[in-house]
């Protein structure tokens, strides 16, 4: 490997290593393996146990912070499975046309493949360059970042400012940079009743009904207006089940399940608690139980996006557009660190049969990444 190793060749390497959710350390050895000819110290971390884990995690670091700003990648290098229907094995990387294909070309070994080449090909003036890379981005994100940022508080680590190579871009790479995220709380709805014959509705209490008052009732919940940079906050019952199959039965149960993805103006919690109050005006015994998956964050434009965005407009001539459209990613957790935006590939085959980056593309956003490092480090 060269010191400006190509990241095409990186991304095959990397394609190449099966890492479904969890992942393990296999693929965090492809890394190293990069990594340790560029002068990167490496740590790899196996961390968390069963059910969701242990996950293989990756911290690497070059140069001093003594003299200079720190900026830290950040990615994962987990996968979603592939499921049926590839023209090819999903982990046999392989070039169809200007196109490279496997599972995990977009979302997101070609970014983490692009750092690493950019990394290779700039000469470090001062200052520090970090990689954050976890095993379970696309998994529950319980035993990765998390985990992650723990061992980097233990030992004094602070980056100035993170770059997250998630895959925002639409129809062009560098159309778009991601500021922030909503946030997302999951929550089950229990409607108690009690079980009995269609015949004898007197001997029965059917909770259907209160359920269905219990949809209206959050169907018509007003959240907010939307803010500065998000748009407004949705709530979305996202299945309704009573495990009820015969047509002579009246269930002892309704279970209601539902999606909440917030703004800004509110915390996971209390939606929770919103929700709960909604629920027990239609029904005091149905029950909520929640889950915040991540809360909302937002960087205000500021000197890290005007990097990020100088950029990708010396090398493409775009003007991206500064989002919070989209699902969580580890983002939700490093902005607690440190100022953080996301910038990578175009998205349009994330977790999709045939997954597939452009080559041009990918060479084009490891030399974005290269002008991120200098700039942010001259």
């Amino acid at each position: 490997m060269t010191s400006a190793p190509d990241p095409v060749e990186l991304a095959e390497w990397l394609l190449a290593v099966p890492s479904v959710t969890p992942a393990r350390q296999d693929i965090m050895a492809a890394l190293e393996a990069m990594l340790l000819p560029l002068g990167f110290e490496v740590h790899r971390l196996d961390s968390g146990g069963p059910p969701h884990g242990p996950v293989a995690n990756l911290f690497a670091t070059r140069g001093d912070p003594a003299e200079g700003p720190h900026l830290a990648f950040a990615g994962h290098l987990d996968v979603v499975p592939p499921g049926p229907g590839w023209t090819g094995d999903p982990f046999a990387p392989r070039h169809s046309g200007e196109l490279l294909v496997g599972r995990g070309a977009v979302d997101m070994k070609g970014a983490v493949a692009a750092f690493v080449a950019a990394c290779g090909a700039v000469d470090q003036p001062r200052g520090r360059v970090s990689l954050i890379v976890t095993g379970d981005e696309e998994g529950p994100a319980v035993h990765g970042t998390i985990a992650l940022i723990a061992w980097m508080r233990e030992r004094g680590i602070r980056p100035d400012m993170i770059l997250v190579g998630e895959p925002t871009s639409v129809a062009r790479l560098g159309d778009t940079v991601k500021i922030g995220r909503r946030g997302s709380v999951n929550m089950g709805v229990d409607v108690p009743g009690t079980q009995g014959h269609v015949a004898y509705p007197h001997l029965a209490d059917n909770p259907l009904p209160r359920a269905a008052r219990i949809m209206t009732a959050l169907s018509e919940l007003r959240l907010d207006d939307g803010t500065e940079w998000f748009q407004p906050s949705n709530l979305e019952v996202t299945n309704v089940e009573v495990g009820n199959y015969a047509h002579n039965v009246i269930p002892g149960v309704a279970s209601l399940r539902l999606n909440i993805r917030f703004n800004d103006r509110h915390r996971g919690a209390d939606l929770i608690e919103r929700v709960r109050e909604v629920v027990r005006s239609v029904d005091p015994r149905a029950t909520v139980v929640g889950s915040v998956s991540g809360e909302a964050f937002v960087t205000p434009p500021g000197p890290l996006s005007a990097l990020v965005a100088d950029a990708i407009r010396a090398e493409t001539g775009l003007e991206p557009d500064l989002s919070t459209t989209g699902g969580t990613s580890d983002a939700r957790f490093l902005s607690a660190v440190a100022p953080t935006v996301e910038f990578g590939l175009r998205n349009a085959t994330m977790h999709k049969v045939d997954e597939a980056v452009a080559i041009g593309d990918l060479r084009a956003l490891a030399r974005i990444y290269a002008r991120v490092i200098g700039a942010a480090l001259a």
